[in-house]
């Protein structure tokens, strides 16, 4: 004798219930976009000792060598204190090195760990997983500097004579090393990948961007390196709305920024569409 046949479910209709339907999100899953978000920020404060209060940490120290070490010798940079002219610039390395941290982290010990996927199998475009990432990182660069900006001001006296150079120049750099960060973490396969994009590509293009110095010291072709280099012109554009004073043309560096962080978007775009690096 063959076993009963299993009992089959009820008919949603003949018991007067609606059959299932998928949901349906519109052209944009604002739910799922706002998920992914909520959880980039989450995960950064739950560690907010070592992504927050470390950074401020470190850029009092910071602070501390270069005003003792050049104090005597460099008393003034662009027409103000050196510790005026240092403070802006320590504020946003701060800033989009946290955002890099962010975005980059988060992608390579999700690859890492195998957990890639819970990423990859909700119902998130591109677009939703690019801008989810990506604010994430703006949202951790934006309170690193904030937190680090007040605790520099009972040391060095901050006005901000043009805020939104400030606010533009700190969210377009916070927004560029994001992509950068993501588009890092989406093409290492292990951390060691991912140390040679912050040691050969994020620390040289910080050091020579006149973060420490005026880059009308440098000589040729220094001095014209520079004046090619993304993180010149967002250090030069925030500084600007702190002290008022710029070292580059105010209007290539906003379109510089615009066209690079556009280009960011592009490639991060491209590499979830075509699932690069990211699917067995």
């Amino acid at each position: 004798m063959s076993p009963p046949d299993a009992a089959a479910p009820p008919d949603p209709a003949a018991i007067g219930l609606a059959a299932p339907q998928p949901r349906r999100y519109g052209r944009v899953n604002w739910l799922g976009l706002w998920t992914l978000y909520t959880r980039e920020v989450r995960r950064f404060f739950k560690v907010g000792t070592q992504t927050v209060a470390a950074p401020v940490v470190t850029t009092l120290l910071l602070l501390a060598v270069f005003a003792l070490a050049l104090g005597s010798a460099v008393s003034r940079a662009g027409g103000v204190p050196f510790a005026e002219f240092l403070a802006p610039g320590l504020v946003i390395m701060a800033m989009v090195q946290n955002a890099f941290a962010n975005t980059s982290s988060s992608l390579v010990i999700a690859k890492v760990q195998g957990n890639i996927v819970d990423s990859l199998m909700p119902p998130l475009s591109p677009t939703e997983l690019t801008i989810g990432f990506a604010l994430g990182g703006v949202t951790r660069g934006a309170i690193v500097g904030v937190a680090v900006a007040l605790c520099l001001w009972p040391f060095v006296p901050l006005h901000m004579t043009h805020p939104a150079y400030v606010v533009f120049h700190g969210l377009a750099a916070s927004l560029l090393l994001s992509l950068l960060g993501l588009a890092g973490g989406i093409w290492s396969e292990k951390f060691d990948h991912l140390a040679g994009v912050t040691n050969f590509v994020i620390t040289p293009l910080a050091f020579l961007s006149g973060t420490f110095y005026t880059i009308d010291r440098l000589p040729e072709p220094w001095h014209l390196i520079a004046l090619v280099n993304p993180f010149f012109y967002m250090i030069d554009g925030f500084r600007y709305g702190w002290i008022g004073h710029a070292d580059g043309n105010l209007a290539v560096g906003i379109g510089l920024m615009l066209a690079v962080n556009a280009g960011l978007y592009g490639l991060c775009h491209w590499m979830f569409k075509r699932g690069y690096k990211l699917r067995a």
